[in-house]
């Protein structure tokens, strides 16, 4: 796709920010309805190889502040008033809720201003909000100095990993990284601490249990109000302890989850797509919160199967039309098989997850974010685009160990 084509365009129309596989579940939801989709591609470019991507543009580098007057002008140059935006990530979405004012003038958008947003994305904040609406979540600690770490008394292991996904750092690459004693945890504080701010890197209980307790609500909200959900057991994940992307997911009646889950929702009045994720407890056989997204997240093509097509419900709700509420209905199941595959090998090969029970799960219905027969190319391009991105973050984690720890 080139953007040197000369096309008339209406207000019909959404852009997506991200090329990855979460954008591209939005492209061909969008395109199979008929909506013209154009993609801006920051972190990877798959989407743009979708037959349903109309035009795509590269992501400029620079400042915030360059990005916000690259979208402002691709609006105003080719007339896209009233085109839906979609973020795909902790990071595009931080940036259109820090310029939510600017943007809304523009387009109509589907990720919450920035009050709401941070409140999601900060597991600080996310936590302190949870356990004001009575909600349980894991018991963690936010030191703010070498020093406080090396006075807490914690029963080992923990987890180590960023309060926020918005800052790139090493811990990001790796989701979390597991502790077994006070040494380690000493090491791995002071080697995190300079890429985060004071009080960003936080130590966590390690809650019991692998996928058989990880479950999700998903959905797709309006000022708070939950319009069409879904929930979900995010069975597998790369990698399988600490995941930075489910793998395997199966829809699920899971109705422990809802309740809490909408009061979330209602109390911070998220707008857009919402996935929040909880792990049961098997100590207390009670789900702690996780995390909110409130933007797209990795598994969300599932849920045009399940009878829920998430961002075109929310496309409609942002052009202010009505829909009906719709329950997502459960037996279908999702997997990425380009990361699962390995997932699972370890698995089996391990003990730990029987051959026949990987068999089983692959059982129809059997969604995925990259292959569909209406829309191949992607499948395609995967794999070079995958050994390429592996590269990439190989190069990063490289640049991260280079740089010398910061006293704290």
């Amino acid at each position: 796709m080139h953007d040197d084509l000369n096309e008339h365009v209406s207000d019909r129309g959404a852009l997506v920010i991200g090329g990855d596989y979460r954008g591209l579940g939005i492209v061909r939801s969008l395109g199979r309805q008929g909506v013209p989709v154009w993609v801006v591609k920051h972190d990877d470019v798959i989407a743009g190889f979708s037959r349903y991507a109309k035009r795509s543009f590269a992501w400029p580098g620079g400042t915030s502040e360059d990005q916000v007057a690259y979208l402002l002008d691709l609006a105003a140059r080719h007339d896209l008033k009233g085109w839906v935006l979609y973020p795909t990530s902790d990071v595009s979405a931080d940036l259109v809720a820090r310029h939510h004012e600017s943007f809304g003038g523009p387009f109509r958008l589907t990720t919450p201003p920035l009050e709401q947003f941070e409140i999601a994305q900060d597991k600080r904040l996310a936590y302190q909000r949870g356990e004001l609406l009575g909600i349980d979540v894991p018991r963690s600690w936010y030191p703010l100095s070498l020093d406080e770490v090396a006075e807490l008394d914690l029963e080992y292991p923990v987890i180590l990993k960023p309060a926020s996904g918005v800052i790139d750092n090493p811990l990001s690459h790796v989701k979390a990284w597991k502790i077994d004693d006070r040494d380690a945890l000493l090491e791995k504080f002071a080697e995190a601490s300079p890429f985060l701010p004071p009080g960003q890197v936080m130590i966590q209980e390690i809650i019991p249990g692998g996928g058989e307790c990880q479950f999700s609500f998903a959905a797709a909200c309006l000022d708070g109000e939950v319009r069409a959900s879904l929930t979900a057991r995010r069975t597998r994940q790369i990698p399988m302890d600490f995941g930075r992307a489910s793998t395997f997911v199966e829809t699920m009646d899971v109705p422990e989850i809802v309740e809490p889950a909408s009061r979330i929702i209602a109390d911070l009045g998220l707008t857009g797509l919402v996935e929040i994720e909880f792990k049961l407890d098997p100590r207390s056989g009670r789900y702690k919160l996780l995390d909110v997204n409130s933007r797209s997240w990795g598994w969300h093509s599932i849920a045009a199967a399940a009878g829920v097509d998430f961002p075109y419900l929310v496309y409609k709700l942002a052009r202010g039309e009505e829909i009906e509420f719709a329950q997502g209905r459960p037996g279908v199941r999702w997997v990425r098989l380009s990361t699962d595959l390995s997932v699972s090998g370890k698995e089996v090969l391990g003990g730990r997850m029987p051959l026949r029970t990987y068999l089983k799960s692959m059982r129809p219905p059997l969604e995925g974010p990259i292959s569909a027969k209406d829309d191949p190319m992607p499948a395609v391009m995967e794999m070079p685009l995958l050994a390429r991105r592996l590269v990439n973050r190989m190069r990063k984690k490289f640049t991260f160990t280079k740089q010398p720890a910061r006293a704290t």
